[in-house]
């Protein structure tokens, strides 16, 4: 059986909740600002990476990685409870196996609206903190390299503040 937008979002929301509890309760000294899914232009079954202003500091070229999940030192966390989602996303027919282009997007939007979904409803917990605390935490969805339709989830996603602005800036 194929699984459904459902069952990959569902899948998703709890491997990316232990995810991030777990990242969250081993680094107790950290304060995140950054939390996304990745994901390639095949819109294969997601990582998640993270950054903190502690790691960030740390690093001398800053300004240069800041949004860069690949470089975080908290890159591609939570295998063991992503990989089975990713098994999810794999037994749906593979976006660019699919001839039909209408078809294929389709495909590539359903994945990510599954991710979106699971990131939006942890967003609705409060796994990210709530008021100022969630401002301080930008939470995306993202195509890499770079999509033009990131910024657009990443409105979605996020709250106005500081956050969403910086990133914003960064990328446009």
């Amino acid at each position: 059986m194929i699984p459904t937008e459902a069952d990959l979002a569902d899948a998703l929301t709890t491997a990316a909740r232990a995810v991030v509890t777990d990242l969250f309760r081993d680094n107790p000294g950290h304060t995140f600002y950054y939390v996304t899914l990745t994901t390639p232009g095949e819109a294969f079954g997601p990582a998640l990476s993270a950054w903190s202003h502690e790691t960030l500091s740390q690093r001398p070229d800053a300004d240069k990685v800041r949004y860069s999940y690949a470089d975080s030192p908290f890159s591609i966390m939570g295998e063991q409870y992503l990989k089975p989602v990713r098994e999810l996303f794999a037994a749906r027919p593979e976006v660019f196996d699919i001839a039909d282009d209408d078809a294929s997007d389709a495909e590539f939007d359903l994945r990510l609206r599954a991710m979106e979904t699971a990131m939006r409803r942890l967003s609705d917990e409060g796994l990210f903190g709530v008021g100022e605390a969630r401002a301080g935490v930008l939470v995306l969805v993202e195509v890499v390299p770079e999509d033009e339709e990131n910024i657009a989830r990443a409105r979605q996603l996020n709250p106005s503040g500081p956050e969403l602005d910086a990133w914003l800036a960064y990328w446009t």
